[in-house]
């Protein structure tokens, strides 16, 4: 069962089937290099699954992954923190700036595309879709303090800290079980958020107002916090996989995955985040 995250799902895609095949064959428990092998993940990672003229390929290390995820998350929160200083949001400026915003966003969710359909990670690719991820997050970060909001991007970073922390600190203490039920949910869930989130972008499209009413009241609270949730158990999916990927020795090469399947869902988290702050300080919420 690989996790519900769109990037990690991709792991071990170009691994050598035979391998694959044999080890999801072992019994439920068996022991591979003094692991036991959970319900939740096949490990196609296995010792000598992947040799090259007789050598085994570099393993990942958790340094790796850390190191990987800092470089992409702090491409991320450089290019915000530039777009917010040099696309200004005032009445001169604000029909420039949301076009930019928008075309940032639909060249980071290509370049996110291109990424996920690969067999193999491109570092490039990667630090691009996080470049203009950023850029899209600084816009939007930056029209929400000003007009809607002020004082609450600050507000959401610290959330989204708060909640990433809460959530590591669960999956250590192994508060959380991540299994085949666990990651089985999240999909559904996941699925089924996602389709509510269309059906709302097409009453708004046609005219009706706000939508499903998920932008303020009670209602817009609900749902952004489902969605925080939603977003903290893709975390703990992806928290489950890197620690597999280690475990099983998966070419270094693939932190640079890990990397971008996390700070994915970090950027999903702090948009939900953000939703709710933002409604719980509007004066429209009574």
């Amino acid at each position: 069962m690989r996790t519900s995250n769109p990037i990690f799902s991709r792991w071990g895609a170009a691994r050598d089937p035979e391998s694959v095949h044999a080890q999801a064959a072992r019994p439920v428990g068996a022991a591979v290099g003094g692991r036991p092998v959970d319900d939740y993940l096949a490990n196609p990672y296995a010792p000598g699954s992947d040799t090259s003229s007789g050598s085994t390929r570099n393993a990942i290390t958790m340094d790796d992954v850390v190191v990987r995820t800092a470089t992409t998350l702090g491409t991320v929160a450089l290019t915000a923190v530039l777009s917010w200083l040099l696309l200004p949001v005032d009445e001169a400026n604000l029909g420039r700036s949301y076009g930019l915003a928008v075309g940032a966003a639909l060249i980071a969710f290509v370049l996110s595309m291109i990424q996920a359909f690969r067999r193999t990670p491109s570092p490039a690719l990667i630090l691009g879709y996080a470049a203009f991820e950023g850029v899209f997050l600084g816009v939007l970060s930056s029209t929400v303090s000003t007009y809607l909001s002020p004082g609450v991007v600050v507000q959401a970073v610290l959330g989204t800290f708060a909640v990433s922390a809460a959530v590591l600190l669960a999956y250590r203490m192994r508060w959380i079980r991540v299994d085949r039920r666990f990651a089985g949910f999240v999909a559904s869930a996941a699925t089924g958020f996602l389709l509510l989130l269309v059906a709302d972008l097409i009453f708004s499209a046609f005219g009706a107002g706000s939508g499903l009413g998920f932008h303020s009241g009670g209602l817009g609270i609900l749902f952004g916090v489902i969605g925080i949730v939603l977003g903290a158990a893709f975390l703990a999916l992806d928290f489950k996989q890197v620690e597999d990927a280690v475990a099983y020795g998966a070419p270094r090469e693939e932190a640079w995955l890990a990397a971008f399947g996390l700070v994915t869902t970090l950027v999903w988290i702090y948009l939900e985040v953000l939703r709710v702050l933002t409604i719980l300080n509007s004066d429209n919420y009574n």
